[in-house]
């Protein structure tokens, strides 16, 4: 089975860049997008019944903000769109589905910005999902843009960054905590030293020259990790300024 995840950027937007081409060429059982900026009703149909899948949205109480979708070739036994926590639940930001064998919940994370209250949410938030994965996170996948690069490996300039929203100590220590827990960094634990990026800015050419940032994950629980096979970055799949990132298992 192959999971995919892609932080869009903007649906309506991608879909003018050839998403439907790069999803079809991608074939995988799940995918799982972020940052989707839309209602359903504004998407064309052929967004909404992709041939071959089950397709939920999440879309953000605000319009034209925030936003979580999954499409599935196998229909899930359940599917919950709030975890519990009112803001993260207004902003559409969390798709989760119950499968047979496993559990996957599709996140876009809150990205903390410069302001202490925007960055406040974002860590409140990942203590509140401690707090609720403790409770279960047997046979769990979690995946998305968690908008954090954990260690100096996973950005191209660590240094000018080490007290910039996304690489905080603060921030990276929640990565650190959610491992502690019993989560894999699936990427990591296939490409040990191996320097690759899933989001680059817009500005200074910064794709083109790799400048760029891993704040885009699938954490695997250790009872399910056995199971991956897999784990890899669609670095030369357009559209967003994310690139889809995989797992097979």
């Amino acid at each position: 089975m192959k999971i995919i995840s892609w932080n869009i950027n903007g649906l309506r937007s991608a879909y003018k860049k050839d998403f439907l081409k790069s999803f079809k060429k991608i074939n995988a059982d799940i995918v799982c997008l972020q940052e989707l900026r839309a209602e359903e009703e504004q998407l064309p149909k052929e967004l909404i019944n992709i041939e071959g899948y089950y397709s939920y949205f999440n879309p953000a109480i605000k319009k034209g903000y925030s936003g979580t979708a999954v499409y599935t070739k196998e229909k899930p036994l359940s599917v919950e769109k709030e975890i519990g926590f009112k803001r993260f639940d207004e902003e559409g930001r969390m798709i989760k589905l119950e499968y047979k064998d496993f559990t996957l919940i599709n996140f876009y994370m809150p990205n903390g910005g410069r302001q202490k209250q925007t960055m406040d949410f974002k860590l409140k938030f990942y203590n509140y999902l401690f707090k609720y994965l403790k409770k279960d996170n047997k046979k769990l996948i979690l995946t998305g843009d968690f908008n954090i690069a954990h260690r100096e490996i996973d950005l191209a300039r660590p240094k000018p960054n080490k007290n910039n929203t996304g690489f905080t100590p603060e921030e990276r220590e929640k990565i650190d905590e959610l491992i502690s827990l019993g989560f894999t960094d699936s990427f990591r634990f296939f490409h040990e030293d191996e320097k690759a990026y899933t989001f680059w800015s817009n500005f200074a050419r910064s794709r083109e020259r790799d400048v760029g940032w891993r704040i885009d994950y699938f954490f695997v629980s250790k009872a399910l990790f056995s199971k991956c096979k897999k784990s890899f970055i669609l670095k030369e799949t357009m559209g967003s300024d994310h690139c889809p990132i995989g797992i097979e298992i």
